[in-house]
């Protein structure tokens, strides 16, 4: 893992990011044109093998050991009820992580991943971003070190999700903060809000958007005044596994939302993910758009706790399987090398 001691190091580990093997796509690449199949006849899968292929740094990539890391956070904006539910369910629903009995635990275990719960001080909530910032320096410092904490050297594939009643409202202030546009264009509904709840959330994010945005001059600025803890953790998370070549699949909204201040400060950070889902959340189509980013699935959720990448992760896992397990054509002794075999 990094250790990020102060944010100077923060900084340097945001401007220094490792590249993709280039070779080992290559090599992957070539794998594909070889399969017993017609040329591109997989489509995405054969992307995705490549794409897995250049951050493993081998030609046949895997999916073995697949990691999905959880954090819980507190958010002292949710006493302005920006969210159907009160904050006290967030310690509720880590209870549940831990006893198994959350979505996240049932698709964790059907795409065999191994899953980790990081709550993260549930008895301090983050600092009300229309009044004061989210988090002092050392908090944020704290929080990023959690997530780099997460991420174990020689993992496949990781995703990170988040728990944390509230957490819509920060994340669509750190959207609007660093694409701008209309406030309501990133305010959505979160865990089922009526017309009301929708206008006190944007009066919030507005509020804090007023008193912070002058001084979010970085991404680290940005995570500490309009954050939160599950979202700095899940930041440091896939900073980290960017240096440990460690490839990611972005869940829905928040998780993209704590993406957005690392990607304006550094366009090349998302390089080594993948986005999961699209949600039904507002605004997540918008930051998958600003990356670049095309999900690889559209189900309608919303749920958050990284569930939408972990149903994701059986594309993964697909992708991977084809690439690695099927015959080329001269171990199946059949002629004419992409010769319309097996057409659509």
């Amino acid at each position: 893992m990094i250790r990020l001691e102060d944010r100077a190091a923060f900084v340097a580990a945001l401007a220094d990011l490792p590249a993709p093997d280039r070779e080992a796509a290559e090599a992957a690449r070539g794998r594909q044109a070889r399969l017993t199949k017609p040329a591109g006849s997989l489509g995405r899968l054969e992307d995705i093998a490549v794409f897995m292929a250049g951050w493993q740094g081998r030609e046949r990539p895997r999916a073995e050991l697949i990691r999905a890391v959880v954090f819980a956070g507190n958010h002292g904006v949710a006493a302005r009820g920006v969210s159907a539910y009160p904050p006290e369910v967030t310690a509720q629903m880590v209870a549940n992580f831990e006893a198994g009995g959350a979505a996240i635990n049932a698709l964790t275990a059907a795409c065999g991943a191994e899953l980790s719960v990081v709550p993260l001080d549930l008895d301090r909530p983050t600092g009300d971003i229309t009044r004061e910032p989210a988090l002092s320096e050392a908090e944020c410092l704290a929080a990023l070190n959690a997530g780099a904490a997460s991420v174990a050297a020689g993992s496949d594939l990781l995703f990170v999700g988040e728990m944390g009643i509230g957490n819509t409202t920060p994340a669509a202030a750190l959207a609007a903060r660093v694409f701008g546009g209309e406030v309501g264009e990133w305010v959505g509904r979160g865990t089922g809000l009526d017309d009301a709840g929708i206008l006190r959330k944007a009066e919030a994010v507005t509020a804090a958007l007023a008193l912070h945005g002058p001084y979010c001059t970085d991404a680290f600025e940005t995570l500490r005044l309009l954050g939160g803890r599950e979202i700095a953790a899940m930041a440091g998370a896939v900073l980290t596994a960017r240096h440990l070549r460690v490839p990611v699949l972005l869940d829905g909204f928040i998780t993209c939302a704590a993406m957005a201040p690392l990607f304006a400060d550094n366009k090349a950070f998302l390089a080594h993910c993948l986005a999961a889902h699209c949600s039904a959340e507002a605004g997540h189509a918008r930051l998958l758009d600003r990356f670049g980013l095309d999900p690889l699935l559209n189900l309608g959720m919303r749920l958050g706790e990284g569930s939408g990448a972990a149903v994701a992760a059986q594309i993964v896992r697909s992708a991977l399987a084809a690439h690695g397990g099927m015959a080329t054509f001269e171990e199946a002794a059949v002629a004419g090398v992409g010769a319309g075999i097996g057409g659509a």
